[in-house]
């Protein structure tokens, strides 16, 4: 009787160890993913071909091609200009802001400022701000027209109002680009405005 216990007991260990040896765990391994974040950037650029300072004759269209330049590889943006005329500019100069289709939108509520969106792009895209447009002088027989990166000196201008111009109150007309992400602020220029009025600017003043 107690040998046969023995064997039993034997055989189910014999069992055990043999089942154990037997197993295999399945495993298996994916290769390392490394997620890198760099940054994101936006570039500006506001640049003009004309002098800075320009010699009024009445009647005459003067060139003046200021242009924004958003650079390759920027984020898509909220693009800003800001148009500062002096007191007296519109008693000697006409101009007009590029607002056609697709081009600069006013901003409501803030005097002189202008948007647009940008999307990203690996080439620089270049925006013109002057368009071309029309003037009638006090004699209504009289319109002159002058072209896209053009302003025109009002030909009702007499040379004594030009004679009695002073250095440091010459007729000015100033541009200011700016530009901020347009992520976080879609569809909303306005938030997008002032988050930037502080920003870093460039101008030119002719």
């Amino acid at each position: 009787m107690k040998k046969t216990t023995v064997a039993i007991i034997v055989f189910g260990l014999v069992l055990c160890f043999t089942v154990g040896g037997a197993l295999a765990w399945l495993i298996d391994t994916t290769p390392s993913v490394t997620n890198t974040f760099t940054y994101g950037d936006i570039n500006i650029d506001l640049s003009e071909t004309t002098p800075p300072l320009y010699k009024m004759v009445p009647g005459k269209a003067l060139s003046k091609d200021p242009r924004v330049t958003v650079k390759a590889n920027s984020e898509k943006c909220w693009l800003f200009v800001k148009v500062e005329a002096s007191d007296n500019l519109s008693q000697f100069v006409a101009y007009q802001i590029n607002t056609g289709e697709n081009d600069w939108t006013a901003l409501e509520g803030v005097s002189g400022v202008y948007y647009r969106t940008v999307e990203a792009s690996t080439a620089d895209q270049t925006f013109s701000v002057l368009a071309g447009g029309t003037y009638t002088s006090s004699d209504p027989s009289e319109t002159l027209s002058w072209s896209e990166n053009q302003v025109l000196v009002k030909p009702e201008v007499e040379k004594e109002e030009l004679n009695a111009l002073t250095e440091g109150a010459y007729p000015t007309l100033t541009f200011t680009a700016y530009a901020v992400q347009y992520e976080g602020f879609e569809d909303n220029p306005a938030a997008a405005w002032a988050q930037i009025t502080s920003a870093n600017t460039t101008t030119t003043t002719p």
